[in-house]
């Protein structure tokens, strides 16, 4: 029996080891965004967006009602999951919403809508906000908007900020949230 295990023994060394499949490799870790940098620049741009004054015009005290729904600006609805449950679990329909939006947003302030009344502060925040959500997505392009009638350009300016101050209210309390 021994000089059977011996040979057993003497064989095993003297064969290659079996091959042993390559482990599979590690997902690459999904890059987060720094909520707390998110936080802070959504309350800036919120500040920002509290300053801006629009000049007196008959627009004030008006009910506008809303253009065709398929025309407006992306919105963050309840199936963005950017509740702050699911925001804990799983972001990534949530960030890639208001990632469009900031898009939207950030084109529209580039657009000849506000020609004669530039935001470069607001522009400039609000650029530092998509780049600290878009982290591993690239830089977005800008679109260039099609021109505005001149007699349109205060109504959708007008509806721009009215919007964009409505989206601020909401990221700021989904970047509060997550910075916690």
């Amino acid at each position: 029996m021994a000089p059977l295990r011996r040979l057993c023994l003497l064989l095993a060394l003297l064969l290659p080891p079996p091959a042993v499949p390559a482990p599979a490799p590690a997902p690459a870790p999904l890059r987060r965004p720094d909520w707390a940098a998110c936080r802070i620049l959504s309350r800036e741009l919120s500040r920002l967006l509290a300053a801006v004054k629009e000049p007196p015009s008959a627009l004030d005290g008006m009910l506008l009602l809303e253009e065709d729904p398929q025309n407006w600006p992306p919105r963050i609805r309840c199936s963005d999951a950017c509740d702050p449950l699911t925001l804990e679990t799983n972001n990534t329909r949530c960030l890639q919403r208001i990632r469009q939006a900031l898009q939207h947003y950030r084109d529209l302030l580039g657009s000849d809508i506000f020609q004669d009344q530039p935001q470069p502060q607001l522009e400039t925040t609000m650029e530092q906000l998509l780049r600290h959500v878009q982290e591993g997505h690239g830089r977005p392009p800008r679109h260039p908007l099609a021109p505005t009638a001149v007699w349109a350009r205060h109504l959708a300016r007008h509806l721009a900020l009215k919007r964009l101050r409505s989206f601020a209210a909401v990221i700021s309390r989904v970047f509060n949230h997550s910075a916690r």
